[in-house]
């Protein structure tokens, strides 16, 4: 049963968000990385192999999983990636007193759509702070009934749908997992919207 574990286990959108992480590598020496729902924690491990900054995070309620990200530190060989406990839609002290980022990071976030407006709430709270940076988010399409658009519009954010050929993740071997069933993957990138002024 893996619902109660979801944490525990590298998903499909994990690994295409990883691809787009050494896409571009380049770019993200000394970049301020922050992995929200970090679990196994591949794309921000691949981030901080890469030499950015990173923070990982998963939910304050989920020992097991911000205990998972510190094993997956160690096994990669980056003992001081700090692990942080944030709760999505919730203001707590550790999201106050967050240092500055420039990317953050969400592979198959958008899960469970009850937990829907908590994460885009945390998103807009981290824009706000960090009006130039970016939520880089991989998902997985599992209902045609569900979509962001209308909470994106209600927190101000926009998107940009990032197609997968653009960065070499649209083999079927990229993405494939154990799971019964096929795994079709989307990926974009979320910002804060223009205001009407600017």
């Amino acid at each position: 049963v893996l619902d109660s574990q979801y944490g525990m286990y590298v998903w499909p959108c994990a690994v295409v968000l990883a691809q787009y992480l050494w896409a571009h590598r380049r770019s993200l020496p000394g970049k301020r990385v922050l992995e929200i729902g970090a679990g196994v924690s591949l794309p921000g491990v691949v981030a901080a192999r890469c030499g950015a900054q990173v923070i990982l995070s998963d939910s304050e309620e989920l020992p097991q999983c911000l205990q998972r990200c510190r094993s997956s530190c160690l096994m990669n060989r980056l003992p001081h990636v700090p692990v942080l406990g944030l709760t999505w839609g919730r203001v707590s002290p550790e999201l106050l007193s967050l240092a500055p980022i420039d990317i953050i990071l969400g592979s198959d976030v958008f899960f469970d759509p009850k937990d829907f407006e908590d994460i885009l709430t945390t998103i807009y709270f981290l824009l706000e702070k960090n009006p130039q940076a970016q939520f880089w988010t991989t998902y997985q399409v599992r209902s045609a009934d569900w979509s962001i658009e209308a909470l994106l519009y209600k927190w101000n954010l926009k998107s940009i749908h990032v197609p997968l050929h653009s960065f070499g993740a649209d083999k079927e071997h990229l993405a494939s997992s154990s799971l019964p069933g096929r795994h079709t993957i989307e990926m974009m990138i979320i910002s804060l919207a223009q205001s009407e002024g600017t």
